[in-house]
């Protein structure tokens, strides 16, 4: 059994625990990816390069970091056989030519003056009263000159958030776990960390990136660490109900009325 468990993962679980069986124990049906997230994997590498000064922030260096890493993606996704909307993926690195310029900027113009803390950081902290570890990865941290620190995770979408979404119980969750787990691995206070989302709009006209700040209080973080420990405990116990309300919730789960969960 895995050592870590991650917030996709406990995303999942979250879902149905039986579907975190299939796809995290059993690794069936294994997700590779698809163009949005070759889309969001190269937008994130242009991001990480762009603010900790590794491309220049003209144009065509952005252009250049995004092509490189999206062209890498598709490579791969196709070498694996799965299906590509070659229209989609033509639209949308037409798409990133609007974007990438403006998410420096945005930065600069929400925070004011900062420092890099850092980028892309690892997470791999140890969950109280479970021999398991959290992972994650941050994507990225600022300190103001007021001293405080900013935690900010990037989030490719099509024209932005509902309100329904930016306050998503388990979405912000997410921005709980990296709070407290980058405080423990640091030894920083919680009350000195603040927490945002940066929503780097693909299809939006105006406001290509914004940038807001998700309250993650004592409160949210007690019960986003209850919600970890009790899967932690579920999955080392081999617990694994069934959540019938999600089969056929959203878009529906893919192993529903197959052989592998059968109604």
């Amino acid at each position: 059994m895995k050592k870590h468990i991650s917030y996709s993962e406990l995303k999942t679980w979250d879902e149905c625990a039986y579907k975190h069986k299939l796809v995290y124990l059993d690794e069936i049906k294994k997700f590779l990816g698809n163009e949005h997230t070759a889309f969001g994997t190269a937008v994130h590498e242009v991001c990480e390069k762009s603010v900790l000064g590794e491309i220049k922030l003209d144009r065509k260096s952005l252009n250049e970091c995004f092509d490189n890493k999206f062209l890498e993606e598709i490579k791969f996704l196709t070498e694996s056989n799965v299906e590509l909307n070659k229209d989609l993926l033509k639209d949308m690195r037409g798409q990133a030519r609007d974007l990438l310029h403006h998410i420096v900027p945005e930065l600069k113009n929400h925070f004011g003056q900062y420092e890099i803390i850092a980028a892309e950081e690892q997470l791999y902290e140890p969950i109280e009263n479970s021999e398991k570890f959290y992972k994650g990865f941050i994507d990225l941290v600022l300190k103001t000159k007021d001293g405080r620190y900013h935690i900010i995770d990037w989030k490719t979408c099509s024209w932005g958030w509902d309100n329904r979404r930016k306050n998503e119980r388990i979405t912000t969750y997410q921005l709980a776990f990296y709070k407290n787990f980058y405080g423990q691995k640091h030894n920083i206070d919680a009350s000195d960390i603040d927490t945002h989302f940066a929503l780097l709009k693909r299809t939006a006209k105006s406001n290509k990136v914004e940038i807001f700040k998700v309250t993650t209080g004592n409160k949210k973080v007690e019960n986003s660490l209850k919600l970890l420990n009790k899967a932690v405990y579920n999955i080392e116990n081999s617990k694994f109900i069934k959540n019938r309300l999600s089969c056929t919730a959203k878009f529906g789960c893919e192993f529903y009325n197959t052989k592998h969960c059968s109604r």
